[in-house]
C-alpha cells in the first residue's frame, strides 16, 4: 500500500468536530489550545458546541478545519509513530486543506497556519460584497464542458459586457464547481442544463472562491505569506494550482497566492498521485468528502477517512 495523506476543505465542518479527539488524546487538546491562543479566541468551544452559523463563517471554518486535521495527525504521530516521510509519498489538501497539509508537513508552524487561515477567511469574505458573488455545482459535465458553460455565461447578453465566471473546483469526473459574479453564475445554471448537465445547483457559500474576484484576497495573502517563516516540507506537497509535487518553500508560497484565484485541480491532483504509485488516500480531519471523491476519480484509488478515536485506532494498526 502506497499512501498519500489528504486534508479536507471548507464544507466539511460540523458542530462537535474535534470534541471526541480532545476528550481522548492530550496531543489533540494541545493542538486546540495552541490554535485558541494564536487566534485569541475560544475556537475550540465553537467547534465543539456551535452555534453552527458562527462555525460556518469562513474566518472560523478555515482555521477550525485545519485544527482538527492537525490534531488527528499529531495524535497519530505521538501514539502510533506516524512518520509522513516513511508512511506516505505525498500530502495534499483541498483549498484551505493545502494549509493543513503544509502544517502537518512542518512547512508552517501551527500558530502561523491558524493566523494565515483566519486572515485568508477574512480576506476572501471582504473581497466581494455579500450577495454579489456565487458558486454553483455543475453535475454531469466534464471540466472542458463546464469551462465552456462558464465562458458563455460570463457574457451579459443585455449589455455585452464580460463578467467573471470560471471553473473553480474540478473535484471529480462530472463534478465541477463554477464561481463568479452572481448574475453570470445564475446564467451558467441555465446554460449547463442545455449542455447536458444532470443537475446544476447554487451552493450555500458566502463568497465566490477561486475566481478572479478574489484578487484582493490574493494580494492580502501575498503580504502575509511574505512575512511568515517557511521550511521545506518533510514530504512533498501536491499543489492545487499545478496538480504536481512541490517542496521548495518559495514555490509553495507563490502557489498559495495563486491558489486564491485559481481553480482547485483536485481530480488531476489525485490522478497525479496515482500515476506516482499511490494506491490509498488517507483523509485526516473532519468528514469524508475526499474519501468519497477518491473512487469517483479513479476506481483503483481507495480512500480511508480518519477523524475520530476509533478511526485512529484502526488506522494505527496499518502502519
Amino acid at each position: 500500500m502506497t499512501r498519500a495523506f489528504v486534508f479536507p476543505g471548507q464544507g466539511s465542518q460540523a458542530v462537535g468536530m474535534g470534541r471526541e479527539l480532545a476528550e481522548a488524546f492530550p496531543a489533540a487538546r494541545e493542538v486546540f489550545e495552541e490554535v485558541d491562543e494564536a487566534l485569541k479566541q475560544k475556537l475550540s468551544k465553537l467547534m465543539f458546541e456551535g452555534p453552527e452559523n458562527e462555525l460556518t463563517l469562513t474566518a472560523n471554518a478555515q482555521p477550525a478545519l485545519m485544527a482538527v486535521s492537525v490534531a488527528v495527525a499529531r495524535v497519530l504521530q505521538s501514539g502510533a509513530k506516524l512518520d509522513f516521510g516513511k508512511h506516505g509519498k505525498f500530502v495534499a489538501g483541498h483549498s484551505l486543506g493545502e494549509y493543513s497539509a503544509l502544517a502537518a508537513a512542518r512547512t508552517f508552524g501551527l500558530a502561523d497556519t491558524a493566523r494565515l487561515l483566519r486572515l485568508r477567511g477574512e480576506a476572501m469574505q471582504k473581497a466581494v460584497p455579500v450577495g454579489t458573488g456565487a458558486m454553483a455545482a455543475l453535475l454531469g459535465l466534464d471540466l472542458e464542458a463546464a469551462q465552456a458553460v462558464a465562458a458563455e455565461a460570463a457574457k451579459d447578453p443585455e449589455t455585452g459586457q464580460d463578467e467573471v465566471c470560471q471553473a473553480a473546483n474540478d473535484n471529480a469526473p462530472g463534478q465541477v464547481v463554477v464561481s463568479g459574479a452572481k448574475a453570470a453564475v445564475e446564467r451558467a445554471l441555465t446554460i449547463a442544463k442545455t449542455k447536458g448537465a444532470k443537475r446544476a445547483i447554487l451552493l450555500p457559500v458566502s463568497a465566490p472562491f477561486h475566481c478572479a474576484l478574489m484578487k484582493p484576497a490574493a494580494d492580502a495573502m501575498a503580504e502575509a505569506l511574505g512575512q511568515t517563516t517557511m521550511a521545506p516540507p518533510v514530504i512533498p506537497v501536491v499543489a492545487n494550482v499545478t496538480a504536481s509535487a512541490v517542496s521548495d518553500p518559495q514555490t509553495i508560497r507563490d502557489l498559495l497566492v495563486q491558489q486564491v484565484t485559481a481553480m482547485v485541480r483536485w481530480r488531476e491532483s489525485c490522478l497525479y498521485m496515482k500515476a506516482q504509485g499511490v494506491t490509498t488516500l488517507v483523509e485526516l480531519g473532519a468528514g469524508k468528502v475526499l474519501t468519497g471523491l477518491a473512487k469517483r476519480i479513479d476506481g483503483d484509488l481507495s480512500g480511508i477517512a480518519v477523524n475520530g478515536p476509533a478511526d485512529i485506532e484502526a488506522f494505527a494498526k496499518t502502519l
